[in-house]
């Protein structure tokens, strides 16, 4: 019960789509919210597979519009939380003022043309991959689509507690206090039991999981090193832009692999 209330509680806090309870937030429960981080990318990335599926195999409608339901859908249901974090700490990052302005510039509720810019960028980058990648569909997109949010959650787990917090209060360090040393031992279960189920299924999928593993860690790696530097350690802002950051990297990859791989 507390896990699928720690699922709720980050429906709660990471998505668009209402859950009107009043759940638990104290430390044990807040423990099974960070733990199941990778389960509420799953099922966002479930979400996502089936729209596009049903957009390109159950209507009229063109690949474009496909891509563009499927664009959509990755701002409506996460509610822009995440892209609301890749301007502020654009805005920050682009400054480049010392550690403690870069801080300031992102508690700044304001947004600024390095934020502005920085989103355009991202969205129409991300909407270029989804495009081409309509255009060469095979069965085994729907399931690299649905577990793109999967490895982006579960990076985001672990930057936030593997990274100092930069500030002592916000939603980054209610949840990095709420954690032990044993909060991240099922993350590597996850990605045992999504080989297992791609096993079942083709070995194109097996290979792209392993790419997407490589690729997640890759990047974990860099922004481990690099958030320190640059903002003194983790924000909710920071926390928010990687995931974006790490969501993309996963779409190129996934758009790579569609031209190189699955051909």
């Amino acid at each position: 019960m507390k896990w699928l209330k720690g699922l709720l509680i980050n429906f709660q806090f990471f998505t668009s789509i209402p859950i009107p309870i009043e759940l638990p937030m104290d430390k044990d429960h807040l423990e099974k919210a960070i733990k199941t981080f990778p389960l509420l990318g799953l099922i966002q990335g479930g979400i996502y597979a089936f729209l596009f599926y049903a957009v390109i195999h159950w209507t009229p409608f063109s690949v474009l519009t496909a891509a563009l339901v499927l664009w959509l859908a990755g701002i409506i249901i996460t509610g822009g939380i995440h892209l609301d974090g890749w301007m502020d700490a654009s805005d920050a990052f682009f400054s480049y003022r010392d550690r403690e302005k870069r801080l300031e510039i992102m508690k700044d509720p304001r947004t600024g043309a390095f934020g502005v810019l920085s989103i355009i960028v991202l969205l129409s980058t991300k909407f270029f991959f989804i495009y081409e990648i309509s255009q060469k569909v095979q069965p085994a997109t729907f399931f690299f689509i649905a577990i793109i949010p999967f490895f982006s959650k579960m990076v985001m787990g672990v930057l936030l507690l593997k990274v100092k917090a930069a500030k002592k209060e916000g939603l980054g360090t209610l949840f990095k206090n709420a954690s032990n040393k044993r909060t991240l031992f099922i993350y590597p279960i996850y990605v045992i039991l999504l080989f297992a189920a791609a096993a079942m299924l083709f070995n194109q999928i097996i290979v792209g999981i392993i790419v997407f593993t490589i690729v997640s860690i890759l990047v974990l790696l860099i922004l481990t090193k690099k958030v320190i530097s640059w903002f003194g350690g983790m924000t909710g802002d920071v926390l928010g832009a990687s995931v974006e950051g790490m969501e993309l990297a996963l779409w190129m990859t996934l758009w790579l692999f569609h031209y190189f791989a699955m051909g």
